[in-house]
């Protein structure tokens, strides 16, 4: 997901895609333990995405507090 997207969204929404991108490189993760994983880079891509989410969050809920 773009960061453009991930900015349009509240804290709610974006709590919701962390756990998601959480649950999705956790598959990952067990699906490389048990060598089915093909791309290793998804592990990447998706531990990047998860931090990208984070941060989008943190500063959502910064400005948030700030503008109170």
């Amino acid at each position: 997901m773009k960061t453009t997207e991930l900015r349009q969204k509240d804290v709610a929404g974006l709590r919701t895609e962390v756990k998601e991108l959480q649950k999705a490189h956790f598959g990952l993760r067990m699906q490389k333990a048990t060598q089915q994983l093909n791309n290793t880079a998804t592990l990447r891509s998706t531990r990047r995405a998860i931090a990208r989410a984070k941060t989008i969050l943190q500063e959502t809920i910064v400005k948030q507090g700030a503008s109170k």
